[in-house]
């Protein structure tokens, strides 16, 4: 079969792709069969309420379905009330057009089954959670098509499996299938095949579905648009090609004409909406950008870095400097920096929570063909592409390793991460409590037997605690010194805004330390172990007030089964 080791990459990663939705599907059947919670609720909602409820304006029927879905997340973000009364959506209706297909697939199911027909109740849920799945691997079957046009089969073959393996993909596509990443993704790989095969040979056809798209990229979210510059730069490589392509471009000038008017008519659904809701054609739905001052640690950063916990990403970059020949060069230059530079400049650069850069998963197609062509250039050479094969390998197992710290209580946090935290947990299947200190304090005493340990207080037998200290203790500290704390604490009061805290006081100066109660490993309702250092500040001398407690935000009520706190101190020699 011509070309199998890239079709053979498709299958594996089909195979994969689903694997994970039905194993989360089915040990994670509450938390992730449910893709119309959160953010998936905003960009979701047009549907049943247009279909099921005729309410888009007071949206009445919210609050019975959040009482029984929970889809919400506690204060009904997902929409704001304008002067004149009316509700209007915060997020856009691109991705509800994308997802109506599958709205009536659950529909008509729910319909002639024992499940409620409103909107969101299992066959929904199932519906868009393996619809997307098959959108998106129909998509990489066309992204295959498109780089087997300029790449050896090879080269494909590894680049795909680098792209859907190494990557946040998994986690986007067929785990949190609620987002809006997953549904924009096949919108990139289309306006890839329509941008090609207008330039191959001018069509209306092909002109109609590249404005189509870009427009309904556009109301999905309005950062899209820079798709405009993929058929804008395409064939504009060298001098010549870019002569050629204007001439083209000048020789069908209706095809540009009938683009435009179809990109507004994508555009048009969302327009209708804030006339109607809003009251105007265009709504403030409130985003904030810091474009002369981005955030590079969304790229560099240890809370979600895109180049630290998906490194293979670095390729995307370095595989730019290796497209001269190609007629894509200049459009996936210009349109991945200025990507990379708008997602990095909003001003909550951790997009809530995010396994990696999620606002980048939708660009993949794209970084895709400079990916290609690194790889293609590495495999040409007898000794690198070994070496790449290696690498990629290992950093496939570790992607997994972590998609799955990720999904377990976010051992891998979805936005607190840390350098050291991150160095403890790095393919450690196991972390400790003490390993959990380290999300909310960067100090450690990794080898304590040069210290010598004094026990300061200790208690066994169950005892209920609240908020404030829970013992308080005169202690003779030198700099240098630690202080040791462990506890077995159970709450389910205000748990999620709690924590141990320790304070040293010599004097005038005192050093707060505090961990966090709702700790990956941690438990609502359970004995759970905590424990973490503090180290004495250099300038501490002489007698010092020791004090371990509860810091809560609310009123904060749990017990504590035993607690330890230890004085360690350096073993003379």
């Amino acid at each position: 079969m011509k070309n199998y080791l890239s079709l053979t990459a498709v299958l594996i990663i089909s195979i994969i792709f689903f694997g994970y939705r039905y194993i989360y599907s089915s040990q994670h059947s509450v938390e992730r069969t449910m893709f119309t919670q959160w953010d998936g609720l905003g960009y979701y909602m047009y549907l049943p309420s247009g279909f099921i409820y005729d309410d888009f304006t007071e949206l009445k029927w919210v609050d019975k379905i959040d009482s029984t879905y929970q889809v919400t997340g506690g204060g009904f973000y997902q929409s704001n009330k304008v002067e004149n009364g009316n509700y209007v959506n915060k997020y856009l209706g691109g991705v509800a057009i994308i997802q109506a297909p599958l709205f009536a697939i659950g529909h008509i199911i729910a319909l002639n089954s024992d499940y409620p027909a409103d909107g969101f109740s299992p066959p929904y849920q199932y519906a868009l959670g393996y619809g997307v799945l098959i959108y998106c691997l129909l998509s990489l079957l066309l992204l295959r098509n498109i780089l087997i046009r300029y790449f050896d089969d090879l080269a494909v073959a590894v680049s795909l499996l680098l792209l859907f393996l190494a990557t946040n993909l998994i986690e986007y596509i067929p785990i949190e299938a609620g987002q809006s990443h997953p549904y924009i993704f096949p919108l990139y790989v289309l306006v890839l095949y329509t941008t090609l095969k207008w330039h191959e040979k001018p069509s209306v056809k092909m002109a109609i579905f590249t404005g189509l798209i870009i427009g309904l990229a556009t109301i999905s979210r309005p950062t899209e648009l820079v798709m405009l510059f993929i058929p804008l730069l395409w064939n504009t490589h060298t001098k010549e090609e870019k002569k050629r392509k204007w001439q083209l471009v000048k020789e069908n000038r209706s095809h540009v004409l009938w683009a435009v008017l179809f990109g507004v008519i994508g555009i048009a659904p969302q327009l209708i909406y804030w006339k109607l809701t809003a009251g105007t054609w265009i709504y403030d739905v409130g985003s904030s950008w810091r474009f002369l001052t981005p955030y590079f640690r969304g790229l560099f950063g240890w809370e979600i870095g895109w180049f630290i916990y998906t490194p293979v990403t670095i390729l995307f970059i370095v595989g730019m400097f290796f497209m001269k020949n190609f007629p894509f060069k200049r459009s996936v230059i210009v349109f991945c920096l200025l990507t990379i530079w708008i997602v990095i400049s909003w001003a909550d650069w951790r997009y809530g929570g995010t396994y990696s850069s999620r606002a980048l998963v939708q660009s993949m197609p794209l970084f895709s063909l400079a990916l290609t062509a690194v790889v293609a250039r590495i495999l040409q050479t007898s000794y690198w592409k070994y070496l790449l094969y290696l690498t990629g390998a290992y950093l496939i197992f570790v992607n997994m390793f972590q998609i799955e710290q990720y999904n377990t209580n976010s051992i891998l946090h979805y936005r607190d991460m840390n350098r050291q935290y991150y160095g403890r947990i790095y393919l450690n299947a196991h972390p400790t409590p003490l390993d959990m200190s380290l999300l909310d304090t960067d100090e450690l005493l990794d080898n304590s037997t040069d210290f010598k340990r004094t026990t300061i207080s200790q208690k066994k037998g169950n005892q209920e605690i609240q908020k404030g200290n829970f013992k308080q203790q005169n202690v003779l500290l030198n700099g240098g010194d630690w202080i040791h704390i462990s506890a077995k604490i159970r709450s389910e009061n205000h748990f999620f805004s709690s924590y141990l805290t320790c304070s040293i006081q010599n004097g005038k100066n005192v050093k707060r330390r505090k961990i966090r109660l709702f700790s990956p490993l941690s438990l609502i309702g359970k004995m759970n172990d905590y424990e973490f250092y503090v180290e004495v500040p250099k300038d501490y001398a002489g007698e010092s007030i020791v004090r371990v407690g509860i810091e809560s935000n609310d009123g904060f009520l749990g017990n504590i089964s035993e607690y330890s706190v230890e004085k360690l101190t350096k073993k003379s020699n």
